[in-house]
């Protein structure tokens, strides 16, 4: 989870600043539309990587679903935290 901690600190930061030639200040700046246009091709993407059941495309396409899913949380401003916290309520039920 460390590295999705750092990742989120970075697009926070990249959110904040907006520096030139970054792709996710091209998602920032698209705004809402098109980081959600991102998480649902990206979703999409993931449903036929599993349907052809290969793993690497799996892996692959999940990585790319859960970054962009990372910047619409950021984008809303909900941190990683309230996720786990909301995973671990559920555990426990």
């Amino acid at each position: 989870m460390k590295f999705l901690e750092d990742l989120e600190k970075l697009l926070y930061q990249r959110k904040h600043e907006l520096p030139d030639g970054s792709y996710t200040t091209t998602l920032f700046k698209g705004g809402e539309d098109r980081i959600l246009k991102k998480v649902a091709e990206e979703s999409g993407e993931v449903i036929i990587a599993v349907k052809n059941s290969d793993a690497k495309e799996i892996t692959h396409e999940a990585a790319d679903l859960i970054f962009h899913l990372l910047v619409a949380l950021v984008q809303k401003g909900v941190p990683l935290s309230a996720i786990e916290a909301e995973l671990i309520s559920r555990h426990k039920k």
